[in-house]
Formats: structure tokens, C-alpha cells, sequence
């Protein structure tokens, strides 16, 4: 368990058993579904440290301060949780990058969480074929896609940000490996690893984590931000544009503002690697700072 995590759960147990203390109305107002994606460090699926990713922690809070609707947790891949975002039930997913594609049926929430933007990763042994597009410490995801033999794993339906989604879109799509399976991540690694594909997209804490989960040795791995996006991504909570999903909106709205979300980027440092959490950690402070509303 990484440090910091043990102070931190006697934190949450105590939160959730504060919570856990109101009463329920005797009429509810119908069952909200959380949709949860596997997405260390944010949620742990399997493994030694199943369920104490920084949002594993977090959800129990918020469901405790949401008594008047009964809670349905489903665990389901990228493709899956954005077909049900997009059917008229009570569905939220609380990691989120904000789009207007998705604006058009997702209502979003206020800024929940802010993470280390998604990069690339190449391995070790392509360092000095791929040496032309790395540039200051960052990796040229444009001018990767015009070489002529360029193939990059990608997750299907998931948004990396503004900058990484339109250099997606305008890729050949005999150059884009997509994924839609439960452990795409992993398999992308292991299609790397056998030379199948280049590059993989993803956060370097999650790739990290699906790495040793899969065998391959970290240290194997490089990973690069990719140029011309931000060092930070903030992320939300959506819940299914319906009247239903926006009532429920606002109730989380106004529970976010009362939530130790500071704590829970602590934990979600502990995550990160030495270098990156240093960073992170010291930038921490302005996350809080006149954030947009998406």
C-alpha cells in the first residue's frame, strides 16, 4: 500500500461512518448507477490494492452524502459506460475528461479531480528509432503519425484530452490500434511488447501499474507528455443528460463543495512516481484556484 494510503482510509472509515449514520427517505428518488472503469490509480479492479485507488476512496463519501437515492455500482470498459451515459436512466461515471462531443448528453459536474496528463509510452529498445519525434522531453504525436511506419495503441470511446483526441481523429486508421476489451490497456502493452505497435497512449501511473500487472518490467518502459498539451487534466463527474441526471447534478455540485478533495489528491500522489509526485504535489495548491467550470 503506498504511503500515506493506511491515515488516509481511517479517514474514509470514519467519513463513510458518519455518513452511513443518516436516514434514509422513506422515498427515495430512484437508484443512481456509478459506472466504474478499471483505471489505476484512480480505480483498482484486481490485484493487491484492489479497491484503494484515490477514487475507490472517494465514491463511498459521496454515495454517504446522497441518502435520498438508493446506489448501484457497475464496473464496466470505456465503450460500455458511454453507450449507458447515452440511454434515459440515472447513470453517472465520476472520472471524466470534459468534451463537447459528450457535452451534447452528459451533464458534467464542477471540477472533482485533477490528474497528470495522459502521454505516450515506447519502450527502452525504440528510444533511438524514435528519437526524431521527442523533442525538449516531449513526444510529436503529429509528425509520429506522418512517418511512414507509425502504429499507436488507444483505448475506443476514450477521450486523452482536447489536444491528443484531434490528433486521433485525424490519423490514418490503419495507424491507430483501438481496444474495446476490459483489460484493453494491458493488452495494448503486450501487443507493444511483441512489436505490434509502437507507442501506447494512456496515464503514466496507469500504464505503470497494468505493466507490472502483465509482467513487463517498467524500467523497459519510457513515457513522454505529448506536445502541445498541459501538464494537468481536470477531471469530472457526468451523469446521463435526463431531467433525472440533472436534478442529480446539482445535488453532487453542492456535495463536492463540502468533500476533502485535497485528501484525496494526496492519495492519488502516492501513486505517482518520485519525480511526478514531486511535481504534482508542489502544483497542488493552484489545482483549487479559479477552476473553469467545463
Amino acid at each position: 500500500m503506498p504511503h500515506g494510503c493506511k491515515h488516509w482510509l481511517i479517514a474514509l472509515y470514519l467519513a463513510v461512518m458518519l455518513a452511513g449514520s443518516w436516514p434514509v427517505p422513506a422515498s427515495a428518488e430512484g437508484t443512481l448507477i456509478w459506472l466504474l472503469r478499471d483505471l489505476p490509480p484512480l480505480t483498482i479492479f484486481e490485484g493487491p490494492s484492489k479497491g484503494l485507488g484515490a477514487l475507490d476512496q472517494l465514491l463511498p463519501i459521496l454515495i454517504g452524502h446522497l441518502p435520498e437515492y438508493r446506489h448501484q455500482v457497475m464496473h464496466v470498459n470505456r465503450a460500455r459506460g458511454m453507450q449507458m451515459l447515452r440511454e434515459p436512466t440515472l447513470t453517472c461515471d465520476p472520472s471524466l475528461l470534459w468534451t463537447a462531443e459528450r457535452a451534447r448528453y452528459i451533464v458534467f459536474s464542477r471540477q472533482a479531480f485533477v490528474v497528470v496528463s495522459n502521454g505516450i509510452t515506447i519502450r527502452q529498445s525504440q528510444q533511438d528509432a524514435l528519437a526524431a519525434f521527442i523533442v525538449d522531453g516531449q513526444f510529436d504525436l503529429q509528425a509520429f503519425f506522418a512517418a511512414p511506419k507509425a502504429r499507436v495503441g488507444a483505448i475506443a470511446e476514450r477521450s486523452y484530452g482536447a489536444v491528443i483526441d484531434e490528433r486521433l481523429k485525424q490519423a490514418d486508421t490503419h495507424k491507430l490500434a483501438l481496444h474495446y476489451g476490459n483489460d484493453a490497456l494491458g493488452s495494448l502493452l503486450q501487443m507493444q511488447r511483441l512489436g505490434r505497435l509502437e507507442a501506447v497512449l494512456g496515464y503514466w501511473p496507469e500504464i505503470r501499474y497494468h505493466a507490472m500487472q502483465q509482467g513487463i518490467a517498467t524500467e523497459d518502459l519510457s513515457f513522454y507528455p505529448i506536445k502541445g498539451t498541459a501538464p494537468y487534466q481536470r477531471t469530472y463527474i457526468g451523469c446521463s443528460d435526463t431531467p433525472q441526471g440533472r436534478e442529480a447534478m446539482e445535488r453532487i455540485n453542492q456535495v463536492l463543495l463540502s468533500l476533502p478533495l485535497a485528501q484525496v489528491q494526496q492519495s492519488y500522489a502516492a501513486w505517482l512516481d518520485p519525480a511526478m509526485r514531486e511535481h504534482y504535489l508542489r502544483d497542488n495548491p493552484s489545482f483549487f484556484r479559479d477552476s473553469p467550470e467545463p
